[in-house]
């Protein structure tokens, strides 16, 4: 990732998540233990030129903490996730 990331970690891939990227436009994203959703939204729409719809926050069992993030229709989520290399 670029320059000024304080809260995203890493993309999270998978069969669930690219399910979820063909089904419902959300993207995983494993994020700090110290963001939170307003945060996040301001640093993924500026990182990556995308709206957001709406983001969840899971905490893990293992300590992590997932952000799932739900693109607006006018911007697909497998379009990112190839920019990001998952695809």
């Amino acid at each position: 990732m670029e320059q000024n990331v304080k809260y995203i970690i890493s993309v999270l891939g998978g069969e669930k998540a690219t399910r979820m990227m063909q089904e419902q436009n959300k993207l995983y994203f494993i994020v700090s233990k110290d963001s939170n959703k307003i945060l996040i939204r301001k640093e993924i729409e500026s990182l990556f030129e995308v709206k957001t719809s709406a983001i969840n926050i899971l905490n893990k069992i293992n300590g992590d903490k997932v952000a799932i993030v739900q693109l607006k229709k006018e911007f697909s989520a497998m379009d990112l996730a190839t920019k990001l290399g998952l695809i």
